[in-house]
């Protein structure tokens, strides 16, 4: 466990393992140690990077709103920071995070040596919203007057552990008491979840603009995992029906419908995970 300061922020970072670089990222509000069961899979073969964005985990507070771009360097970053800049990476995104790996194989083609969606987030459409500055000044209004009243310590670890659930096939959080609440009883995390949920739809339509001008790096292998579990969702077969598309748009990517698995794939079938990475060589 160590830190990196990039852009300002000190940003938490975990290596370990050899071999092959490979970087998970996860989604939205959610933290380094949820690669838990995936991390022991890959450490034997590849030099495992999780790191937690700003405002996430451990990370310190968001200095800026995120972006695709800005996500894809940061990265970038980190891995030269931790001295891995050299051979190309496996990048691996969850959920939103999805956004996030894809524009760094765009952005820095040279630096990939594979790319896994992990059940990522998906808007074929997504227009920029106006005012994003308003946006902003929102979302940290909203953070202040949540903090004020004393939720993040009241609710945040309880709201947590009903996300988990809520997002699994089956079975509870695994993740530990004590770093639950060292992360999600703060509102820096509070925050942080605010911002990247704000300016959601900004980085799916910069990604898109991105598509347009950036092509994927050629040859590079592409895997799309999908969630079998359509929970939370409002057809199974019609989020299978755009994670299949997805992979088309990338190129006629691998894809794989995940059984069982809710939307925390590496928390239900971290095996699906470390075999769709070490699949890639």
């Amino acid at each position: 466990m160590t830190f990196v300061r990039i852009g300002g922020v000190p940003h938490h970072v975990v290596a370990e393992g050899n071999g092959p670089v490979c970087v998970l990222s996860a989604g939205l509000a959610m933290s380094w140690f949820d690669w838990d069961p995936v991390v022991p899979l890959l450490a034997p073969y590849r030099t495992v990077v999780r790191f937690d964005r700003p405002g996430h985990g451990l990370s310190g507070t968001a200095a800026v709103p995120p972006s695709a771009a800005g996500e894809a360097h940061r990265i970038a970053g980190i891995l030269d920071a931790l001295g891995l800049g050299g051979p190309p990476a496996t990048v691996v995104g969850h959920s939103i995070a999805g956004f996030h790996v894809e524009a760094f194989a765009r952005l820095h083609p040279a630096r990939t040596a594979g790319l896994v969606l992990v059940d990522a987030s998906i808007e074929e459409d997504a227009g920029a919203p106006r005012a994003p500055a308003v946006r902003t000044a929102v979302a940290h209004g909203l953070g202040t007057a949540l903090t004020a009243v004393g939720a993040p310590a009241a609710i945040g670890p309880a709201l947590r552990r009903a996300v988990v659930r809520l997002s699994r096939e089956g079975g509870g959080d695994p993740a530990p008491a004590t770093l639950v609440r060292r992360c999600y009883g703060t509102s820096r995390v509070l925050r942080g979840a605010l911002l990247e949920n704000t300016h959601y739809r900004a980085v799916a339509a910069e990604l898109l603009d991105l598509r347009t001008r950036f092509p994927l790096p050629h040859g590079v292998p592409v895997t799309v995992l999908a969630a079998s579990d359509g929970r939370g969702r409002r057809s199974t077969g019609r989020w299978l029906a755009r994670q299949r598309a997805l992979a088309a748009e990338l190129g006629e990517a691998h894809f794989e419908a995940v059984e069982p698995s809710g939307h925390l794939v590496m928390l239900d079938r971290p095996d699906a995970v470390a075999r769709a990475v070490l699949k890639q060589g």
